[in-house]
């Protein structure tokens, strides 16, 4: 990755600053298992990019040509599609090139069964896209026991360390039995989340 420097104009008194290069509008963002939502966002717009009807392909599949018969819409064979049809169909295998393409190994032999692109897309997004939110989820509940165990231990000691007045002497063999309970516990998700 190339850094660029940015040098200010003589009269400033700003100092020199330094940006990263960003990614080629040519290229497609490369999946290699990490960070699916952010190769998700950014492989939307690449594809629109390109061609709003590629996309269309990935999220609802591909156009196959019909016609209509005794009410009801047959898939046409091949030999009768019109040049406009054929544009339309190309899609979804253009599609199913691109996603193959911005995989690495790993990733592309696990669609590499798929038929379409939107199956291809789908098997993603079920492999990654749920992993993230429920990483995220249980992250965010140890943070906000590991806050609560922390409160509580916290009265714990306010409690232990008040004047000895004879309401505190009364509570306090229970709030010793909860204070051992507490610190067990605030030092089990201490040692989990390390």
């Amino acid at each position: 990755m190339k850094i660029i420097e940015v040098y200010p104009k003589k009269n400033s008194m700003a100092g020199k600053q330094s940006f990263e290069e960003g990614s080629s509008i040519y290229k497609s963002p490369l999946f290699c298992g990490l960070n699916y939502k952010y190769w998700e966002a950014r492989m939307k717009i690449f594809v629109e990019s390109i061609d709003h009807g590629i996309w269309d392909s990935i999220e609802n599949g591909p156009y196959i040509p019909k016609f209509k018969k005794n009410g009801s819409f047959i898939a046409k064979p091949r030999s009768q599609w019109a040049n406009d049809e054929c544009k339309m169909a190309k899609l979804g295998c253009t599609a199913q090139n691109i996603i193959a393409f911005v995989l690495d190994t790993n990733e592309f032999f696990r669609v590499s069964k798929c038929k379409i692109a939107k199956e291809m897309w789908d098997t993603l997004k079920a492999s990654h896209g749920n992993n993230e939110r429920k990483e995220a989820r249980s992250k965010s509940q140890a943070r906000r026991k590991r806050r609560q165990n922390k409160k509580s231990l916290n009265h714990c000691f306010m409690a232990r360390n008040e004047d000895d007045s004879s309401s505190v002497r009364s509570s306090n063999s229970s709030n010793s039995e909860n204070y051992g309970q507490l610190l067990q516990a605030f030092q089990e998700t201490h040692e989990k989340a390390n």
